[in-house]
């Protein structure tokens, strides 16, 4: 991490309102890569007064970020704030939406988990309690769970090397994002913020697994991947989750693959009810997602829990084994997640993972 630039050009966030973005959704000119660069660097400097800098925020919303401008803003983050530590695996990287889920069981600790028993690493980070929603992230199932989260970068690293899964926590490795916290929740709506912080790869990773409402925020994420100069992905996956998570959506659903070797994004579609996920989203709806996320997980890594969730678990960990090319197609990467539910070594990598 490179400390905070105090030398700026020539585009103070006034200047950018009056000239650039701030004339409304219809008729905002939009930023080139080294404006946007500057402006989150002046932000990251606390120079903004903080009507400036919501008025700000809300013009990017209003005219919608280019990938241009969000490859300028993951950069300086990546440069300016991220403190990467990079294990010596080389995992997945899962950024799910920072502020969480509300209504359905957040079942990524568990794919997670199911993954890296079967040899596919796998790291997510994320906040807590981020804005807006500020809901159910992966700390709070972790912590339900009762795996440490509170981990400085070099501990993340080493726990991913050690069970094969890691977390890396946002006030330790991206803690100039993690300052603009009040800021967020005084807004009410999301940010350029909710996007960039989901790629902040803290592991360095070379594959990146997400997720998107629509395919075209999928082809944004992309653009912004092969626009950025700081970030490094070779893969990427997309899929349709719940909620806006890394949770697959159930029923009829889109996916979407880039790799750098062809430099282009696919997109297919899946039945999940194909590959055993045969039910409705309402079906994995729960009351206390924190508490109950972390319930199912540990029985169905337990191997004491059949059924929706189980099932839904072993394809996002299909998932996960697939993006990494670890498998040839999801058929064989559901076999091995399966596999390792029945043979008890998901449930071992949990009991290192409180051992740690």
């Amino acid at each position: 991490m490179a400390r905070t630039s105090q030398e700026f050009g020539d585009w103070p966030l006034k200047r950018l309102m009056t000239e650039v973005v701030g004339s409304g959704p219809k008729s905002a000119d939009d930023m080139t890569h080294e404006q946007a660069r500057e402006a989150l660097q002046r932000i990251f400097a606390g120079e903004p007064e903080e009507t400036t800098l919501g008025a700000f925020w809300l013009a990017n919303r209003w005219k919608r970020n280019t990938p241009e401008e969000l490859a300028g803003y993951t950069d300086v983050m990546r440069e300016e704030s991220v403190i990467t530590a990079e294990p010596d695996c080389d995992p997945v990287d899962c950024g799910a939406n920072y502020d969480g889920k509300h209504t359905s069981a957040l079942l990524g600790v568990g794919a997670g988990v199911v993954a890296a028993a079967a040899g596919t690493p796998v790291v997510v980070h994320s906040g807590d309690g981020v804005p807006t929603q500020k809901e159910t992230a992966y700390k709070h199932v972790l912590d339900e769970l009762g795996v440490r989260t509170d981990l400085e970068p070099d501990e993340s690293a080493t726990m991913v090397d050690e069970t094969g899964f890691g977390f890396y926590y946002q006030p330790a490795f991206n803690p100039a994002i993690d300052a603009l916290f009040d800021r967020r929740d005084e807004m009410g709506v999301r940010t350029f913020i909710n996007t960039i912080e989901t790629v902040a790869n803290p592991a360095n990773a070379d594959v990146h697994l997400g997720s998107f409402y629509h395919l075209a925020f999928a082809k944004k994420l992309t653009s912004l991947i092969q626009e950025s100069t700081e970030l490094e992905y070779s893969r990427a996956i997309f899929f349709q989750g719940m909620e806006g998570y890394d949770d697959i959506r159930p029923g009829y659903t889109k996916v979407a693959e880039w790799d750098e070797q062809t430099d282009g994004l696919e997109d297919f579609e899946i039945e999940t009810a194909d590959y055993g996920m045969e039910m409705d989203s309402d079906d994995l709806e729960v009351d206390d997602v924190r508490a109950d996320s972390a319930t199912i997980t540990e029985a169905v890594l337990a191997g004491d829990r059949e059924g929706h969730f189980a099932d839904a678990i072993a394809l996002n960990a299909a998932f996960r084994i697939y993006a990494r090319d670890d498998v040839p197609d999801l058929e064989t990467g559901l076999e091995q997640a399966r596999s390792v539910i029945d043979d008890g070594s998901a449930a071992a990598v949990l009991e290192d993972l409180r051992a740690f």
